[in-house]
């Protein structure tokens, strides 16, 4: 899991204009954040707080959260109440953030093509196709779903080799639901967040 988080990390689009196309806010931002880490000595040897603090800045903030926390969640947003689903989205968030600070020093160790994307003027919602390879392992596919909201493109899924990670939290959201409510899964989610915190 630890590799495929190291893989989106250096693929969230940075500078969201809505006249630059999809693909092409992506494959910027490849170069840009793999130079940021590069030249970087604190980044590469994964100093936390040089690289949280680039995550914040650079990845996270064009990420729809609320709505991968709406479609983690499926039919059990709709049970819980504003304040748990405020809640859901803020332990998500942090939860993402502590996955890309982990891998962030080994983005530099992947080469990514972004395949053009096709779409019309119009268009609002696009799959952007990528495929990254290193030395010595096979090539990984990586496609991103992302929607125009007002002027800017924000990923709302991540595929990896056609595996949504919407749906494969969905699974372990709707798994800690059964057993223990929508309270249980924010605890679990604050205990997880607190273990990564270390």
């Amino acid at each position: 899991m630890k590799r495929i988080w190291i893989l989106l990390l250096c693929l969230m689009p940075m500078l969201a204009w809505a006249q630059t196309a999809p693909d092409a806010l992506v494959r910027s931002t490849t170069d840009d954040v793999v130079n940021i880490v590069k030249q970087d000595p604190d980044l590469m040897n994964g100093k936390s707080g040089k690289v949280d603090a680039l995550v914040e800045a650079k990845i996270l903030p064009h990420f729809d959260f609320a709505q991968m926390t709406k479609m983690a969640m499926g039919r059990n947003w709709n049970k819980a109440t504003p304040a748990q689903q405020s809640e859901l989205v803020d332990q998500f968030r942090t939860l993402l953030v502590h996955t890309y600070a982990a891998s962030i020093s080994s983005v530099s160790d992947y080469k990514i093509v972004v395949k053009p994307t096709r779409m019309n003027e119009n268009d609002t919602d696009v799959l952007v196709n990528t495929v990254v390879t290193r030395s010595g392992s096979a090539p990984i596919t990586i496609d991103y779903r992302m929607e125009k909201a007002d002027a800017n493109w924000m990923v709302y899924d991540v595929l990896v080799d056609n595996v949504s990670l919407v749906t494969s939290y969905r699974s372990s959201f709707n798994s800690e639901i059964r057993r223990s409510g929508i309270d249980g899964l924010i605890q679990a989610l604050q205990n997880r967040n607190k273990h990564l915190d270390g």
